[in-house]
């Protein structure tokens, strides 16, 4: 036997018991004639104490991180410990075998009080992620991870949701990023791809008839990595629903999120219904399709208000403003740092502003281009008062205006300490454009492309396009995207005259996008669904800013996992079974 009990269980009224534990040595105190051990495993922490002759000789040897295996009896300690559950008890050893060996030096500490683990270099911690894993802090996000997709499976059980698997081996697909690429050993030339979401699959899951499904499903895209997606692939938690409509899908999203967060936190959580806010509304105000609502600020519109001022840089120009309630309080450099962020980080040419003092006197920054007409404006329409203090972004491009200053909200709420803490706000953004123009000045998908259209095929007929809404929504929580769907277009022609706009022709969809093109012709539901991303949703409930925090083996920011080291040179003979010949101007020493 190789324990008894774990090491988090053992309390006073065990005191007398012979026992057995093993674990990892987290710290040891060596007092000359005894030695005293913290002895760890998932479960907690005891103490151990070895004072006999024989055992402390052994005991010599031993280093932290070394595995051993302990038989004693259960004492009641002189000096107990009221931070944890075993506090009350220490284990005298009778017995002590060594079950793992451990290097004496460590490349970086575990479990230390003295060193931050996030100081530590994170190649190096996920060079030996299996010892990262070890920190209490670190492990117990995995842990959390583990009980958040428990408590999914059973709320979308009790739903009525089969879990269903799609394949990983599948076709490629345009959804917004790069392929990762198989290729066939058996077919020359030919290739899978590694799903980006399973789109076409749970699609043709309500064309077979399953009333609803979900997975907990990996995803893959090849593209550059950033701090809320893990590079390479990422999980998500992908439901569909038949006979469906907007409203039914953000009903389940909010019952489902409310039930994992609820549980996971002691966070306050918003309660449905979620505020919905369009698109364009969300741009407007927050700058952004992703707005943190615990931030107060808003951003309008004041465009009319400078219509006609001596202060040339606005003229002709989208004018937005965001005022800051006893802004004007700040000192000269906070409104000099604000502007060099914007120029530096947020792609403005400047940053104008003005504050009220506490008798409602303009001063600073563009205050003598101020009239006392605009000033009554900025009072009565835009709530302006004493104390206050006003940001201005101008630009002749309204998304370049907008982005902008959704930027600068973005940076008051943090170096103003305007969030709310421990809160969780929620909203959905709705009525995305189905278009978009490409960096090319080409029409193309703005979302999803299986979305469908709002007006159906008389708006894909007489409006133009980059006026025509989709039915696409986004849950939002504290400025991340937690979930993206959409209603899916479910008709064959208007699958086709979508795609058609975006540039595809009909042979494109049938070859692209065969099954669904031809599922199409045999009676599909109506059907709609959405993707919680899983890693985000864990990220957010531990309280991470950082994805890779809260995924056991993550890749690096430049998408190699230097453990296993992977991407990694492949034999000859590998290359030719899958028919495979790299060019030597490919290859970097």
């Amino acid at each position: 036997m190789l324990r008894t009990h774990n090491l988090g269980e053992l309390n006073i009224n065990n005191v007398g018991e012979k026992v057995i534990l093993s674990g990892w040595i987290q710290r040891i105190r060596n007092l000359g004639s005894m030695q005293f051990i913290d002895l760890r495993d998932q479960f907690g922490i005891t103490q151990i104490v070895i004072n006999k002759d024989d055992i402390l000789e052994k005991a010599e040897k031993l280093v932290t991180e070394t595995v051993i295996k302990i038989e004693g009896i259960v004492l009641e300690r002189s000096n107990k410990n009221s931070k944890i559950p075993t506090g009350e008890i220490e284990v005298e050893v009778h017995k002590l075998s060594i079950l793992g060996k451990c290097e004496p030096v460590l490349p970086f500490e575990i479990n230390s009080e003295k060193v931050d683990r996030l100081s530590i270099r994170e190649d190096l911690r996920l060079e030996y992620r299996f010892l990262d894993l070890r920190n209490e802090n670190i492990h117990k996000n995995i842990l959390l991870r583990s009980e958040i997709m428990k408590t999914i499976r059973n709320k979308m059980d009790e739903l009525g949701f089969a879990e269903i698997q799609t394949p990983i081996l599948a076709n490629s697909s345009p959804e917004g990023a790069r392929d990762f690429l198989v290729p066939s050993r058996l077919h020359p030339g030919e290739f899978y791809a590694l799903p980006q979401a399973p789109q076409q699959f749970k699609q043709l899951l309500m064309i077979s008839g399953f009333d609803k499904y979900y997975q907990i499903a990996p995803c893959f895209r090849d593209e550059d990595p950033r701090a809320d997606r893990a590079p390479g692939e990422f999980y998500q938690i992908d439901f569909e629903m038949s006979f469906a409509e907007q409203e039914d899908v953000l009903n389940i999203l909010e019952e489902l999120i409310t039930t994992v967060f609820e549980k996971h936190t002691n966070w306050k959580v918003d309660k449905p219904h979620f505020v919905r806010i369009p698109y364009r509304e969300a741009m407007e105000k927050y700058g952004i399709d992703k707005p943190d609502l615990r931030n107060p600020l808003i951003i309008q519109d004041v465009s009319k208000v400078f219509e006609n001022s001596e202060f040339n840089a606005f003229k002709g120009k989208f004018v937005k403003a965001i005022i800051v309630k006893k802004g004007g309080i700040q000192g000269r450099k906070f409104f000099d740092n604000m502007t060099e962020f914007a120029k530096q980080e947020a792609g403005a040419n400047g940053l104008a502003w003005i504050k009220l003092d506490e008798n409602s006197e303009l001063n600073g920054g563009i205050s003598k281009f101020i009239t006392s007409d605009m000033k009554k404006i900025l009072q009565e329409q835009y709530n302006l008062e004493k104390l206050d203090s006003a940001f201005f972004i101008a630009d002749s491009e309204l998304e370049k205006s907008q982005k902008i200053a959704g930027l600068i909200r973005i940076e008051l709420g943090k170096r103003l300490d305007l969030l709310e803490k421990n809160v969780y706000k929620f909203c959905f953004i709705v009525d995305f454009p189905m278009y978009e123009l490409s960096d090319e000045g080409e029409i193309d998908f703005n979302h999803n492309p299986f979305s469908m259209p709002q007006g159906g095929r008389e708006a894909l007929n007489t409006k133009n396009p980059l006026d025509i809404l989709a039915y696409q929504y986004d849950l939002v929580c504290n400025g991340y995207e937690l979930a993206s769907g959409a209603v899916r277009n479910h008709d064959q022609e208007l699958m086709i005259k979508a795609f058609e706009i975006a540039g595809y022709t009909e042979d494109t969809v049938k070859e692209r996008f065969g099954a669904l093109y031809n599922a199409f012709k045999y009676g599909t539901p109506p059907h709609a669904g959405a993707a919680p991303g899983l890693d985000r949703m864990v990220m957010l409930i531990a309280d991470s800013d950082n994805i890779r925090e809260v995924i056991a083996f993550p890749k690096n920011k430049k998408a190699r996992d230097s453990m296993m080291n992977a991407p990694s040179i492949v034999d000859k003979k590998q290359l030719d079974d899958v028919h495979i010949e790299i060019k030597k101007e490919d290859v970097t020493e």
